[in-house]
């Protein structure tokens, strides 16, 4: 990262996680919108990687006479960044693709809206047995699946298409309990995302979403042996605010500047390897 190392992001993360908690204690109305001398504050919680360093980069590069500036808290869980929002301890969050905000949504009643779609990190199956090809799985073996929900279903349905399993067509977020064929005998294992890499000696493969694969430097190109396709892709990562909020016009501004030309052309010089795409 260019302003923020990765041990920093992770301390950060969690430090953050407690101040927005003791936020949300407060008395008074939280939005996570401050404005001073005409310049308006968004307070945005993101992922580490990269999510930090692609708002930085538009803090750094974009937002000088725009009206707005970033005030950027990185969280390296999956739970803090919606609580955060609802709770109005953060104005936007960047860290998630439609089917975990809808998941969200329907499981804990979230009013959320995406108001941009900024990139694609597409999921991958790494192993450290030295394997080249999927199809060196081994019988038997145990395969790592984050275990969100949504992300579990997303990590099924790469194994489904790298020819591993087949699932039931029928079920639109698939657990390991619609797999219908499965000629190998894996076991499928949902752990906790943050797990899925360090855990890699202990299995035959992990199912690893892209910001866990970059913690850990591993590129989907160059690492996995097999990787969802990135075009025209489901899963981008989007700018989330709460749907009252949906026509603010300082998060519009931040929407249209996290899908601008600068952003895109910074996006695709730094990540050539393909581990993070523009989704716009």
């Amino acid at each position: 990262m260019n302003t923020i190392s990765r041990r920093t992001a992770v301390t950060g993360g969690l430090t953050a996680a407690a101040a927005l908690t003791l936020a949300a204690c407060g008395g008074s109305k939280n939005t996570g919108l401050d404005e001073k001398d005409g310049t308006a504050s968004i307070r945005i919680g993101a992922s580490p990687s990269p999510h930090v360093e692609i708002l930085q980069w538009v803090q750094d590069n974009l937002t000088e006479g725009s009206g707005i500036t970033l005030d950027i808290v990185p969280i390296d869980d999956y739970q803090t960044p919606n609580a955060s929002l609802n709770d109005g301890s953060l104005a936007a969050n960047y860290f998630q693709t439609p089917n975990f905000l809808a998941t969200e949504i329907q499981d804990k009643g979230y009013d959320f809206v995406a108001l941009a779609d900024v990139h694609v990190e597409p999921l991958a199956i790494y192993t450290d047995k030295g394997y080249t090809n999927i199809d060196e799985i081994a019988d038997g073996g145990t395969i790592l699946l984050n275990d969100d929900p949504a992300n579990t279903a997303r990590g099924l349905k790469l194994c489904e298409t790298a020819g591993l399993i087949e699932l039931d067509p029928d079920v639109e977020i698939p657990t390991t309990t619609d797999v219908t064929s499965n000629p190998k005998n894996l076991e499928f294992k949902p752990v906790d995302g943050g797990l899925l890499v360090p855990s890699l000696p202990d299995v035959e493969a992990a199912v690893v979403n892209g910001n866990f694969a970059l913690d850990h430097d591993l590129s989907p190109s160059k690492d996995a042996i097999a990787v969802e396709s990135g075009q025209n892709s489901p899963y981008a990562n989007q700018l989330v605010v709460r749907t009252e909020d949906k026509d603010n016009e300082d998060l519009k501004k931040l929407a249209e500047l996290l899908n601008s030309d600068g952003l895109r052309t910074w996006i695709e010089s730094r990540w050539t390897d393909g581990s993070v795409i523009p989704a716009f």
